[in-house]
């Protein structure tokens, strides 16, 4: 069953801070509804570890859920309506006895809502209505996944309200991903909801999209000391969609010249083969993103193998090596249409001013704007947020631990 202590979820340096937090969430539902006691329900944002742009072309990825995230105060309702009031944001009302994909929906929160009831009650499962508060410290456009993290709340509330905990946090993840890509009209992959939904650090590989195989991987990073830090260039993500489609639609393509749909099942050896004349179909770029995915694929297994050893120095080699390979052949870390706006560029020559041969540094998520990771041993995170501070400005830098479980009812 998916209840957890607040121990179990957060580090104990945080439990009483979260404790607060929970409190707080309490007040403002009673305030607005009258009405005590509650559930209480929390899932996590994510960061991206490995596998940077593979999950669409059916590769690996390594992810980790995360210490920020969305939580709920909920009472469950008879009246067939979920409500929901996001702390700073207009209350979401939708009735569950319409689940339709409804066009002037699209793009908004309650598209989310009722993609994820209509998506458990396409699998046979129960749903009803409640009223809930939420709030949030998973931050919009930082790469760790505030819609995925929403998406997987209403899955796990639901899942604890009406099915006692039954339904499995792969079933969750797939179902937010329906409701994403159906109703909110978005094409993401599996990734996002994965991490949240299950937690720790994880691999997935996307062989067979609609059955992905996960493996947790027991690694405490606190332990080790090091943190992961999550730092935040400010860069703006508008604009830049055309930047992102690019990258899915050109490793298709040279998935299609060996009559395959995604580049999964593609080997370098094919790729070096046939080179001069995919150089001279689709222009290099496609040639080194799709060059970049084999590679990263299979750096994904080292990375996994590494963490599984607890051996940190081939994890943090493993790491800085997908971004040089992001860097220099997926090339995600400027936009070609703006080469004059390099903040991701120049966060990463500062991680490695700080951090030299220690710990690792990388792109963070889709790229092109927006944040890098990095893992800074314990004694240099002082100097390496000061650093980045003098040029992305204060609170530019979020340290984060990684969470043991995804989506999950609360106990305090």
């Amino acid at each position: 069953m998916s209840i957890h202590k607040l121990s179990e979820i957060y580090t104990l340096d945080a439990v009483e801070m979260q404790r607060a937090r929970y409190a707080m969430a309490v007040n403002e539902f009673e305030k607005l509804y009258s009405t005590l006691p509650v559930r209480l329900f929390s899932a996590p944002g994510r960061t991206e570890v490995g596998g940077n742009h593979t999950d669409h072309n059916h590769g690996r990825v390594m992810a980790a859920g995360v210490s920020l995230d969305v939580i709920a105060a909920v009472i469950p309702t008879d009246d067939g309506i979920i409500e929901v009031k996001s702390a700073g944001f207009p209350l979401d009302k939708v009735d569950i006895s319409e689940l339709e994909v409804r066009k002037d929906e699209e793009g908004t929160s309650a598209a989310l809502i009722r993609g994820v009831a209509a998506g458990f009650v396409k699998n046979g499962h129960k749903i009803g209505g409640f009223k809930a508060y939420t709030t949030t410290n998973v931050l919009k456009g930082s790469g760790l996944s505030s819609s995925a993290a929403f998406e997987v709340l209403i899955g796990t509330i639901l899942n604890g309200l009406y099915n006692d905990h039954s339904v499995s946090d792969v079933e969750i993840a797939q179902l937010s991903q329906y409701a994403e890509n159906v109703y909110f009209g978005k094409p993401s992959g599996l990734m996002d909801q994965m991490a949240s939904s299950v937690g720790g650090f994880i691999t997935i590989d996307f062989a067979d999209p609609s059955q992905p195989v996960i493996n947790s991987i027991d690694f405490d990073l606190e332990a080790s000391g090091c943190k992961l830090c999550i730092v935040d260039t400010k860069g703006s993500h508008a604009d830049l969609t055309p930047e992102y489609a690019a990258i899915p639609a050109e490793m298709k393509e040279i998935a299609a010249f060996f009559g395959r749909e995604v580049l999964r099942g593609v080997s370098r050896a094919q790729l070096l083969e046939n080179i001069a004349e995919l150089r001279e179909q689709f222009g290099e770029r496609a040639v080194l993103r799709a060059l970049h995915f084999v590679d990263e694929n299979e750096r994904v297994l080292r990375e996994a193998e590494a963490l599984r050893k607890g051996d940190l120095e081939g994890f943090f080699a493993a790491v800085k090596e997908s971004g040089r390979s992001s860097y220099m052949y997926l090339q995600n870390v400027f936009a070609s249409a703006d080469p004059a706006h390099q903040g991701l560029s120049l966060a990463l020559y500062l991680a490695a001013e700080v951090l030299g041969d220690e710990g690792a540094y990388r792109v963070h998520g889709g790229g092109f704007a927006g944040t890098i990771q990095a893992f800074v041993p314990d004694g240099k995170v002082g100097e390496f947020i000061r650093t980045m501070e003098s040029a992305f400005g204060e609170r530019c830098c979020y340290l984060l631990s990684v969470r043991p479980f995804g989506g999950t009812e609360v106990k305090l």
